[in-house]
């Protein structure tokens, strides 16, 4: 029997960056999913970094984390909550991945003999690369996303080696452009750019046969004639891509427009009835809810809405299971800390606090005030990664009496180390890919709230820290009245904390990682119920 052979979608920028490439990948994906194919999506960024573990979410945005530890771009978060699939590092590509790999292949004597150079050895590992992810996952289709914009110079070699790939392939490869039709005025759409990005693609001996158009407004007919007529595509492969009022309305809307069956004709595939009608529940579920909750997300990085993403998310699959509308505003902890601002005066009014993750000593003050505020007021609070850190100070600091605890990053000096580093992070030097990363189990404690939101004792979630709770002061943060409601299987790890009164749960674990729109987290669903409740308490009052 003759080995299946992927067929490969390449989704390529062109005059401008933002346009949202991961959610388009993602919704071809889900497509194809529902007409009964097989996705692995990869994704190629520019940097020269190897990940992004060890950039900041102000520039970069959120820092995704997959089972296997792989620090990666925000767009795998989008496609695992999309796909319903959970991806590995191969299909993370990135400029220096590529680089280190060719220059320890040739210091290995790889290339003895020749001159390393872009074409052909770069090209060749990446269309390897690429290849090895298709046979390895059996996937009907690899979909590959070019991160940046057709003309940048540090993608210009990974859009050669698509180019080779594509001449390899032939029928087997398609390539989809991205491109912003902006509009001056009501009604006036402009079509240059995106023929001037089309011509600039073409002279790199690519052709899109499919183009896809963001704006502002929806597209006329004249506008798809004319991109269609200057950039050498048939009318019905144009295709709008326009504001909708969730992301996941997106694969919905290119389905309107017989998407998928102009994609699968081009790879001479017969269409097939998908079925979305799962799908089109859930959409109606976040655009019509029944019910609406404000939920407070307390952290530092506020200026860029991205870096708390996953958060965002997950709020939004567990609003859509409970029909309910989920608004979640940032509130800035450094604001929190300032002496002219009361706690209450910004936090009133929220039905939960969040406190995310996060690195450094800035903002930690209003994030430790906000948990305060959640427990003396029944709030329920909900703690990730730094915030079950924080959780853990407050409690030892208002309620054990600990004066002055808190965690060795912020405060080496502290009486009370409560948090402190993992013991194998006391040695290690490097910063890159070297934290606790990735998918760790964790046992719950029967008739807690954790196993209550889990229903079942051993649990597995993603991981990023360095930190841990200090065991020298568990004994005395239980006696206080502290719970402890997960520890990793060999029990020297504090997973999960709670309160005993009202609904607090923090968590040392990253739950948004692997929320998706079909299956939320278990940790945010019983969060957003506990809000409901607390709200509905309040109205029968």
């Amino acid at each position: 029997m003759p080995e299946k052979k992927a067929r490969y979608i390449v989704i390529l920028g062109s005059m401008m960056s933002g346009l949202g490439k991961g959610i388009l990948s993602a919704s071809i994906g889900r497509l194809l999913q529902s007409d009964g194919y097989s996705v692995a999506p990869i994704k190629f960024d520019g940097y020269l970094n190897v990940d992004c573990g060890t950039m900041n979410p102000l520039r970069h945005g959120e820092v995704f984390v997959l089972d296997d530890g792989t620090e990666c771009d925000m767009d795998f978060g989008t496609y695992e909550r999309f796909l319903n699939i959970g991806l590995s590092g191969t299909s993370s590509i990135t400029g220096g991945k590529l680089f280190k790999k060719i220059i320890e292949k040739e210091r290995s004597g790889g290339y003895l003999g020749r001159d390393v150079q872009i074409v052909p050895h770069l090209t060749n590992e990446i269309k390897a690369w690429i290849r090895k992810v298709g046979e390895e996952t059996k996937a009907d289709f690899v979909m590959i996303e070019v991160g940046g914009t057709v003309g940048d110079l540090e993608n210009s070699y990974f859009i050669e080696a698509m180019r080779q790939m594509g001449q390899e392939e032939r029928e087997n490869m398609l390539f989809v452009q991205l491109t912003y039709v902006p509009s001056l005025s009501k009604g006036e759409l402009k079509t240059k750019p995106t023929q001037h990005a089309n011509r600039l693609i073409t002279s790199l001996g690519i052709t899109p046969k499919l183009i896809v158009c963001r704006g502002d407004e929806k597209l006329s007919k004249e506008a798809r004639e004319k991109i269609s007529m200057f950039c050498n595509v048939l009318p019905e492969d144009v295709f709008d891509d326009p504001l909708v009022p969730t992301i996941y309305e997106l694969p919905l809307v290119l389905e309107k427009q017989n998407f998928s069956h102009r994609l699968l004709s081009h790879l001479s595939l017969k269409p097939r009835n998908g079925d979305m009608r799962a799908w089109t529940n859930l959409v109606s579920k976040i655009k019509s809810p029944k019910n609406e909750l404000r939920i407070a997300i307390t952290g530092k990085y506020t200026a860029v809405k991205d870096a708390y993403v996953s958060i965002e998310e997950a709020l939004v699959h567990s609003a859509a299971a409970s029909n309910t509308l989920v608004k979640a505003e940032f509130v800035d902890t450094e604001r929190l800390e300032r002496t002219d601002v009361k706690p209450h005066e910004l936090l009133r009014g929220y039905d939960g606090i969040i406190v995310p993750g996060g690195f450094g000593s800035r903002g930690v003050e209003g994030k430790i005030m906000a948990i305060n505020y959640a427990r003396k007021n029944s709030l329920p609070f909900l703690g990730l990664c730094l915030g079950l850190q924080l959780c853990v100070v407050e409690y030892a600091r208002n309620v054990a009496k600990m004066e002055g605890a808190h965690s060795t990053e912020m405060d080496k000096a502290t009486p009370f180390p409560v948090i402190d580093l993992l013991p194998e992070q006391k040695s290690i030097k490097e910063k890159g890919a070297t934290m606790r990363l990735g998918a760790w189990d964790c046992q719950l404690v029967k008739g807690t709230k954790a196993h209550d939101a889990y229903g079942c004792e051993k649990i597995s979630e993603r991981h990023r820290h360095r930190l841990e709770v200090n065991d020298e002061f568990v004994s005395r943060l239980e006696e206080a009245g502290l719970i402890i409601s997960g520890r990793s299987p060999d029990g020297k790890i504090v997973e999960m904390v709670e309160w005993k009164d009202g609904w607090g749960v923090a968590t040392q674990a990253h739950p948004e990682l692997k929320s998706r729109l079909e299956m939320p987290a278990p940790l945010f669903l019983a969060f957003v119920k506990a809000c409901l409740k607390r709200q509905k308490e309040k109205t029968s009052q």
